[in-house]
């Protein structure tokens, strides 16, 4: 039979994705192998998009990440109310009248696993960091602000309501979760690691990375070494955006 569905992600470098091995094992759990395809659309600048939209007859719904899930955003036609408060698009979903619309999983996925993580009884008194000012961030910081944690943001460089790497130790007594969204420790520069100052590192503090290859970064071996009271890997929000992904795709 021939592809009838086609599914994918766009993104650059794509080496470090399981998305596409997800997906697979999905549809063919689903008996949909037949029907149902996921592929890797790796385009060094976004606009480079449209020709997916235009070279691809059966596309139903793209996944989005670095370095575009903000810079996806002129290039749709409509933003669910929850993606544009975000302001980051990591979902996309062909309509049936052709328009493109976006939306955003990653709040989704990354706070079910923050809600079911046992520790969050521990950190959710406390405030939380979030590293890094990307589209997955922009989902982080709305994702824990709702849940009544207040966000300290931090990024290189400091501006507005951001703080600088250099700022943190500052505000380390009053933190109980650490969050990275930046690509520091992604295979294959699996040695990098934001420069958060691991030395104040205690039992109040919670680590999380939502880089996910590899699972174990050297910010979370860090995290431990220096006395974290835990950690969490990236790999269960992978699966949750994912799954949330394929339920607005099918809905």
């Amino acid at each position: 039979m021939a592809i009838t569905s086609l599914f994918g992600l766009v993104g650059y470098p794509l080496g470090h994705s399981f998305s596409k091995k997800y997906f697979t094992e999905k549809f063919e759990a689903l008996g949909l192998q037949d029907s149902h395809a996921y592929t890797q659309f790796e385009i060094p600048t976004i606009e480079d998009f449209p020709h997916i939209l235009s070279s691809n007859t059966h596309l139903k719904g793209l996944n989005v990440t670095i370095p575009y899930k903000q810079q996806i955003i002129p290039y749709l036609d409509e933003i669910d109310a929850a993606a544009l408060r975000i302001g980051a698009v990591n979902t996309i979903k062909m309509l049936p009248d052709g328009r493109v619309m976006g939306y955003n999983s990653d709040y989704f996925g990354f706070q079910q696993t923050l809600k079911d993580w046992s520790a969050f009884d521990h950190f959710k008194s406390n405030k939380a960091c979030v590293l890094g000012q990307g589209g997955a961030a922009k989902a982080v910081v709305a994702a824990i602000e709702d849940l009544g944690i207040p966000v300290i943001k931090v990024s290189r460089t400091s501006s507005g309501d951001c703080i600088s790497y250099e700022q943190l130790h500052e505000l380390m007594p009053e933190i109980g979760l650490i969050v990275n969204t930046t690509p520091l420790g992604m295979h294959p520069h699996v040695e990098a690691c934001p420069e958060i100052p691991f030395v104040q590192i205690t039992g109040q503090h919670y680590l999380y990375d939502i880089v996910y290859n590899p699972l174990e970064t050297t910010f979370l071996r860090k995290g431990i070494e220096h006395g974290a009271g835990g950690t969490h890997t990236g790999i269960e929000m992978l699966y949750g955006q994912a799954d949330k992904a394929w339920e607005i795709w099918n809905a």
